[in-house]
């Protein structure tokens, strides 16, 4: 038996997210499909994360408990044979028999992609959220500052969240603008239900003038969600990077 880790990459509109679901397909499950075709066996697949609908990965890794002999480099081609266009297989390697995805991750980075113009581009639908009214990227990168460091992010979680932690630590958070995106980036050891999506919502009320920029450490403070912005739609939304510390052996 070994235990393998996948880094993979997908585009989400056509998923309910990463995790098997009932009656929908999932990322979770036209992979573990792929896998049996090319194994045999239907292995259990840890994913990093959880993904809502319609929200992609540039970075998802994942790990399989596996007696499968083919090689690493032989797993990645066959599965990139039979997989559909909008996943892939970017690497593959051994890992030790405790690492687990999910509970070894040491911290996530998400990006949240904004095109910020009056036109609405073809070629980026369902990739960006499209916001036809000015964004000003220098007023958002320092209200993306207060969310830096330790802190109950409780008024950044949606309803029917059932983590009972809700402090995390964020490491970095910035606004920059890339041509006509404006492109939220945000690291932490973790997030909760829509917390990335909150706070872009809140970045955008506060361009609107609907939430000042002073505010935003009260609402942190406050824990009370109806005070932050509402939750920005999924499809502008990347997991772009995930990290385990150092090299994995």
């Amino acid at each position: 038996m070994r235990n393998l880790l996948l880094e993979l990459a997908y585009n989400g509109r056509a998923y309910h997210g990463w995790q098997v679901q009932e009656n929908a397909p999932t990322v979770q499950q036209t992979f573990q499909d792929s896998w049996q075709q090319i194994t045999g066996v239907r292995d259990n697949v840890t994913g990093c994360s959880r993904t809502d609908t319609g929200v992609h990965a540039n970075m998802f890794c994942c790990n399989i408990r596996t007696a499968t002999q083919l090689d690493c480099e032989k797993l990645v081609t066959a599965l990139n044979a039979v997989l559909p266009d909008d996943i892939a297989v970017r690497s593959c390697k051994e890992v030790p028999w405790k690492f687990h995805a999910r509970y070894d991750c040491k911290s996530k980075e998400y990006i949240y992609r904004i095109l910020n113009t009056p036109v609405p581009s073809p070629f980026l639908n369902g990739l960006v959220w499209q916001y036809k009214y000015p964004l000003d990227e220098n007023l958002l990168n320092t209200c993306a500052r207060h969310f830096t460091g330790t802190h109950d992010f409780s008024a950044f979680c949606s309803a029917g969240s059932s983590v009972e932690d809700t402090v995390r630590t964020v490491t970095n958070a910035q606004v920059s603008r890339q041509g006509d995106e404006v492109v939220f980036t945000i690291e932490a050891n973790g997030f909760l239900y829509n917390m990335v999506r909150i706070i872009t919502g809140t970045l955008v009320a506060v361009s609107q003038g609907k939430i000042s920029e002073e505010s935003i450490p009260a609402i942190i403070e406050s824990k009370d969600r109806s005070l932050a912005g509402p939750t920005a739609p999924p499809q502008g939304l990347y997991l772009n990077k995930v990290s385990y510390g150092g090299e994995i052996r």
